[in-house]
């Protein structure tokens, strides 16, 4: 199957429920992104994911941990453009570079409670939420919450829909993340 069957859309070209979902992302951006280009073709994919993602970043989990949460997911999916893209955010939000490489690679991180929280994530991955007791019991006793449990959920949710969409349509990374350039280990 070829991947040109995914239009990446304009707003003249978008289906008519997309559209305004398109330019608030553009006013929002400055620039509309290839993958929501992409996601446009279906209108509700699209509005289901900036609304996860919305409400995800209304969770009590401070930036640099979401962050955590996202290039987990996006790593252990292998999708390219959401590594470059949250690289991009982590660094703005002042993720050190001894953090982003380890997430980057997929290994321990430099810091002992944000490492707690890649492992449950993995873990919420690895055992479709039925994470084992020993496990939960790992990433609570770092500090985090039962409520952080819960919004590490959300964000894999939200951030499978990303990472799955991304891929199936061959997603582009664009120029400005271009720097930020990922390719799974081999």
């Amino acid at each position: 199957m070829s991947r040109r069957v995914f239009t990446a859309h304009t707003p003249d070209t978008a289906p008519a429920e997309a559209r305004a979902t398109m330019a608030g992302v553009h006013r929002k951006l400055g620039h509309l992104p290839g993958a929501v280009a992409l996601m446009a073709e279906s209108p509700e994919l699209l509005k289901g994911f900036l609304t996860a993602n919305a409400v995800f970043e209304a969770t009590d989990l401070d930036p640099v941990a979401r962050e955590v949460v996202v290039l987990t997911v996006a790593t252990r999916n292998e999708c390219h453009l959401c590594v470059a893209m949250h690289t991009a955010a982590l660094t703005r939000h002042g993720g050190p570079p001894d953090l982003v490489a380890a997430l980057r690679a997929g290994t321990d991180l430099p810091d002992r409670r944000l490492d707690a929280l890649r492992r449950f994530t993995l873990a919420v991955l690895d055992h479709r939420g039925a994470v084992p007791d020993d496990e939960l019991n790992a990433f609570l006793a770092e500090g985090w919450l039962p409520r952080h449990a819960l919004d590490v959920v959300l964000g894999v949710g939200t951030y499978t829909i990303s990472t799955f969409a991304n891929r199936l349509t061959d997603a582009p990374l664009d120029p400005p993340l271009a720097a930020y350039v990922w390719e799974p280990a081999a």
